[in-house]
């Protein structure tokens, strides 16, 4: 039987943050997940199986958000939260992969802290919200306590259709288990995406850069990958790959995500 995974928490002058880590090769990856109901932390041991083709070769983290979240919490706010987290931690050249909001928080840190990014994988994200969008009626179900109508809104807008009707039922009754609490921070975290763009600053990414979207994203739209795209046209170390068929949460659903993430990590 495999060995549980543990949560642990950085503790710093400000704030607590949890993560847990797994593997044990040479090099640092870190995972920075999207906007989520219920923290990824609560499902620990499915990400380190999810993840285990890449244990040889990678020691892999993955980061909450902070415990203490103020009343308004940026996505700018996140990045440096996450940074300070890297600090009391010690890492630094890490290869880091941020999936949606995630991988938001991923440009603003690969942007600001070159020195803390050796490569970077984006997956399902935006460098720009224009608008609320999908991501403004979560808002109003959280914030109204509708947690069953919140998590079936939400795997509608992130897996196709088929993969969706098969999760209804899982949906509606982890819904069961939210807390009032829990609807609290989803509404802070979700409102944290207002006024994010970091168009103008793309080019500042210093590191190799592998971008990953679907074209029938239903969050983000399916142009906003090729849009991070153009601001890093001409660059010899950007790759993109754009998947058509497995929606937003293609990290997920792509049964080939973790072989294209492991053969651009290992590239040298």
């Amino acid at each position: 039987m495999a060995e549980r995974v543990q949560i642990e928490t950085v503790k710093t002058d400000a704030f607590t943050m949890d993560y847990f880590r797994f593997g044990h090769g040479k090099e640092t990856l870190v995972i920075l997940p999207g906007l989520s109901v219920q923290s990824v932390m609560n499902s620990a041991d499915t990400v380190a199986r999810a993840y285990r083709s890449l244990t040889g070769d990678h020691t892999i983290y993955v980061f909450d958000r902070r415990k203490e979240l103020p009343a308004a919490y940026s996505v700018y706010e996140m990045a440096r939260d996450t940074i300070e987290a890297f600090r009391v931690l010690g890492l630094h050249g890490a290869r880091l992969f941020g999936a949606s909001q995630g991988g938001m928080i991923a440009m603003v840190m690969a942007i600001e802290r070159p020195d803390l990014v050796k490569k970077l994988i984006l997956c399902s994200a935006s460098a720009r919200v224009t608008e609320d969008g999908v991501i403004g009626e979560w808002t109003r179900l959280a914030k109204a306590g509708n947690a069953e109508g919140l998590y079936l809104s939400f795997g509608e807008a992130l897996y196709p259709p088929d993969a969706f009707e098969t999760l209804r039922a899982f949906l509606t009754e982890s819904a069961k288990s939210v807390t009032a609490e829990e609807l609290r921070r989803f509404t802070i975290l979700a409102e944290g995406t207002r006024g994010f763009d970091v168009t103008g600053d793309l080019a500042r990414i210093a590191c190799p850069v592998f971008l990953i979207g679907s074209k029938d994203d239903r969050v983000i739209g399916g142009d906003a990958t090729a849009r991070i795209a153009e601001c890093l046209k001409g660059r010899a170390d950007l790759m993109v790959h754009m998947y058509d068929g497995y929606g937003h949460a293609a990290y997920d659903t792509a049964p080939d995500f973790k072989e294209r993430m492991l053969a651009f990590l290992m590239e040298q």
